[in-house]
């Protein structure tokens, strides 16, 4: 036993049999009869195509259940200021700019 711990060789082909039975493991195998092959693409096909419906149906229900919880948390407020009855408010933010402060254009000044 002791005459066999320092033979590096074999274990490195020990080593690199594991690592290819561990691959092969893992790997998967096609069929080899051509009937099954395309009966199981087939099947990978449908299995796919359902996936992404449910998954396209799942993300429309989620975006509808988020709007009508934010439609049904802001029932009873008003939209705007319109709908509180006051037609002559219109909301932002501005800013008196003096004509003086305005950069002058000189292409309108020589056409006069």
């Amino acid at each position: 036993m002791f005459a066999q711990t320092f033979r590096f060789a074999d274990q490195r082909s020990q080593w690199t049999a594991f690592q290819s039975r561990m691959r092969s493991a893992f790997e998967p195998r096609k069929p080899r009869h051509r009937l099954l092959r395309f009966v199981l693409g087939v099947i990978g096909l449908g299995l796919l195509a359902l996936l992404v419906f449910f998954s396209v149906f799942v993300g429309a229900a989620m975006i509808a259940v988020g709007l009508a919880y934010r439609l049904w948390r802001r029932r009873g407020q008003p939209m705007t200021a319109r709908a509180k009855g006051r037609a002559d408010v219109v909301e932002g933010e501005f800013r008196v700019v003096a004509p003086r402060a305005l950069p002058r254009d000189r292409n309108a000044d020589a056409a006069r």
